[in-house]
């Protein structure tokens, strides 16, 4: 690169740092040094043309905001929040706890498989561990099951939210990287149950190793009788079948599909007996909150973007890492590092758009998918969840538990340990990511 984009860049990183110090919302920071580049950019790269701050930045906002894919993002979390204000955890619990009975480890395995189902419509991983633990969390205990294990389980399965689709965090990714939302819902499927099967895997060989910390298997249930527990699983199951199998199957576009979820919510809890004026107007609420500060994070890294782009920083730095010659396993290495420093004080959403105009051209230099970089990337900002300081799941355990932030974070070290195991699985085998996305959309 040249000194000059060397300097700006080090520049606009530094005032970001400053911004996001003193407090500064994510999104304005990222608008104030995108309007920095602008203006002050130019007089440091003379190749950079001077353009009018208020047409780039009514430009880049707009294009980043008007998007029917976009539409999608506030009609998920909101079929989210509506599920979440209903009697799902409960029917979770008693549903599926008769089935796993037998399993090593027993009812410690209805965190992993509750999360999995509300992950599939929730998209939220801080909504999927609140629900799922408001019920087993005190089931478990009063059972008498190992407590940090039974934390540290909901804590690593929590972050299925993230991965299962739909997922907030894939739909911001495909709209900063221009990646197809059902490219990555579906995309996200294989290593979702990857994770699930690692997680309840471990909590198996924990419990044969550890058997005097796991509680007498409870008398068996007639098969009958498990039936007619989980008939309350139904209606859940069928929504999460008719949202997906629309989008799968090419029935409905992510948009069309959000709003047959939002429907199907609205449907179960009014037939659930959940639906209040109060609860439909904390959910609407709550989903308008939510969606409007991912939209200013994105509206302020749309117009960072753009100036980035004018001053060509980003296009020399794909150029500089594709002339020194690293292994592209390397520069996967080292990204997971920087994220996961990044995961240290910024949210998952901030992570994704605060570095993609950087690291994008660098992926595509290095030869990877854009697609398989977005599993990876949703992977490793599921791990952050569970990093302290600011991992959003310790601090809805922390508050599910009273224990503190940095004790739950140890209880969830295995689980992070076996992420990381689950990144480094889907790198060598990227078709885990991109066999199933190439084969549905290929008929």
């Amino acid at each position: 690169m040249e000194l000059a984009q060397t300097e700006a860049g080090l520049l606009m990183l530094g005032l970001l740092f400053v911004f996001l110090g003193l407090g500064v919302w994510i999104g304005l920071a990222l608008a104030l040094v995108g309007l920095t580049g602008v203006v002050v950019l130019p007089m440091l790269i003379p190749s950079m043309p001077s353009m009018p701050p208020e047409k780039v930045m009514g430009t880049a906002i707009w294009q980043s905001l008007a998007s029917w894919t976009l539409a999608a993002l506030p009609l998920f979390i909101w079929m989210g929040e509506i599920l979440f204000r209903t009697r799902l955890s409960e029917d979770m619990f008693k549903g599926l706890a008769p089935w796993v009975q037998r399993l090593p480890g027993r009812l410690m395995h209805v965190n992993v498989i509750g999360c999995g189902i509300f992950a599939a419509v929730s998209g939220s991983s801080a909504a999927t561990t609140a629900t799922v633990g408001k019920m087993s969390l005190p089931a478990l205990t009063q059972r008498g099951y190992h407590v940090p294990m039974a934390i540290g389980s909901l804590a690593g399965a929590g972050t299925l939210g993230l991965l299962i689709p739909p997922s907030i965090v894939m739909i911001v990714y495909g709209v900063a990287a221009e990646v197809s939302i059902v490219r990555l819902f579906i995309a996200g499927v294989l290593p979702g149950l990857l994770l699930m099967v690692l997680f309840s895997g471990y909590i198996a060989a924990w419990s044969l190793l550890n058997p005097s910390r796991t509680p007498p298997r409870d008398p068996p249930v007639p098969l009958r009788q498990r039936l007619r527990e989980s008939a309350s699983l139904l209606p859940i199951v069928g929504l999460i079948l008719f949202v997906m199998g629309s989008i799968y199957f090419g029935w409905a576009t992510a948009t069309e599909a959000a709003v047959f979820g939002v429907a199907g919510a609205l449907a179960l809890s009014a037939w659930g007996g959940t639906l209040t004026r109060k609860s439909f107007v904390d959910s609407l609420m709550g989903a308008v909150r939510l969606s409007c500060m991912i939209n200013l994070i994105l509206a302020g890294a749309a117009f960072l973007t753009q100036a980035m782009a004018y001053s060509g920083i980003p296009a020399a730095m794909a150029a500089w890492v594709g002339s020194q010659g690293f292994s592209p396993y390397v520069i996967i290495a080292c990204l997971t590092l920087i994220y996961l420093v990044l995961g240290c004080f910024i949210d998952g959403i901030s992570m994704i758009v605060l570095t993609a105009s950087v690291v994008l051209p660098i992926i595509q230099a290095t030869g990877f998918d854009l697609l398989w970089f977005g599993i990876f990337i949703v992977l490793v900002v599921e791990m952050a969840q569970i990093t302290p300081p600011v991992g959003f799941n310790l601090f809805v355990l922390q508050g599910l538990t009273g224990r503190s932030i940095f004790e739950v974070a140890r209880y969830t070290l295995p689980f992070f340990l076996l992420m990381v195991t689950a990144v480094a699985i889907v790198t060598v085998f990227p078709q885990i990511v991109t066999w199933l996305p190439q084969t549905m959309l290929a008929r």
